[in-house]
C-alpha cells in the first residue's frame, strides 16, 4: 500500500455511508472516533475512508477544514503500517469529536492509537 489518499479510497456513496452509520461499530481515542463496518466493495480496494468534523464544535468552515486536512494527512501517512495486512475490505468515518483545535502530531499520535484498537478488535473475531 502506498502513501497516496486518491479519489477512489474516499467514502462518498451516501447509502454506505447511512449503512455505516447505522450497522457500523466503533473504537475511540479521544479526540477521534473511527466507525467501521465491514463490507464489499466494488473495486479492489482495502478501504474507502471519509472523515467528518462537528459543526456544532466548530463554527466556522475554516476550522472545520483544517481540522479536516490533518485527519487526511494523518490517515495517509499511517494507512500503509495497519492496513497492510487486512484480508477483508472496510468503510471507515473518522470523526473529530474533541472542542480544542489539534495540531498534526496530536492527530497523527491519535490516529495511530485508534487503528491499533481496531486492529486488535479486528483480531479478536
Amino acid at each position: 500500500m502506498n502513501y497516496t489518499y486518491g479519489n477512489k479510497e474516499k467514502l462518498k456513496s451516501k447509502k454506505l455511508i447511512d449503512q455505516l452509520f447505522t450497522e457500523g461499530k466503533s473504537v475511540s481515542a479521544y479526540p477521534l472516533r473511527l466507525v467501521y463496518l465491514g463490507t464489499a466493495l466494488d473495486n479492489n480496494l482495502i478501504a474507502k475512508t471519509g472523515v467528518s468534523v462537528s459543526k456544532r464544535n466548530f463554527k466556522t468552515a475554516v476550522d472545520r477544514n483544517r481540522i479536516k486536512r490533518l485527519l487526511r494527512e494523518a490517515y495517509r501517512l499511517n494507512k500503509s503500517i495497519f492496513f497492510n495486512n487486512l484480508t477483508t475490505q472496510h468503510a471507515f468515518m473518522i470523526l473529530y469529536i474533541g472542542k480544542d483545535k489539534p495540531t498534526l502530531d496530536l492527530v497523527e499520535n491519535k490516529m495511530k492509537i485508534l487503528f491499533e484498537k481496531f486492529t486488535n478488535k479486528i483480531s479478536e473475531k
